[in-house]
């Protein structure tokens, strides 16, 4: 973990993560099999929605390093919020991958050239960036630190 932690800091984790979740925004109107972008279709816009509540931990956790302040029940919430959205994650990668796999049941018909180049592209752009949920996770858990529940139980007023 030392080794990833020294080819991407904190930083470069946060800015590469923006960066993929733009890319992926854009590439998930991309059709594979029909080499456009049908950009009226509802279900294209599921990955740019649950993605805000990746940039939102992105922005906390950037808040927090660089205030040095502890964590809050608000990022315990927005952190418990990207388990799924890394799930989600999971599940476009699964579809892309099975994609892919299933274009040798249609050898008969006409794939665009462009479906295995960007297939792949793809899919290492999904696993990257669980990858680096998973690291920015990580960060926060070193940098900001733990959920310490006992603290947050100290500071709560009954009489509020």
């Amino acid at each position: 973990m030392k080794i990833l932690e020294t080819l991407l800091p904190w930083k470069r984790t946060i800015y590469t993560t923006v960066v993929l979740i733009i890319v992926l925004s854009i590439l998930n109107f991309y059709g594979l099999f029909t080499n456009s972008f049908p950009v009226l279709n509802w279900e294209n816009f599921a990955f740019p929605l649950f993605s805000l509540v990746h940039l939102l931990f992105l922005y906390v956790l950037r808040f927090k390093i660089k205030e040095y302040e502890h964590t809050d029940p608000q990022m315990k919430i927005t952190e418990y919020l990207l388990y799924v959205v890394i799930l989600l994650y999971l599940f476009y990668a699964f579809q892309t991958l099975t994609t892919l796999l299933s274009s040798f049941d249609f050898a008969s018909h006409v794939i665009p050239n462009t479906f295995w180049p960007v297939g792949i592209l793809l899919f290492i752009l999904q696993i990257s960036l669980v990858a680096l949920s998973f690291m920015a996770i990580h960060f926060r858990k070193t940098l900001v630190g733990h959920y310490n529940m006992d603290e947050e139980n100290q500071h709560i007023d009954s009489w509020e």
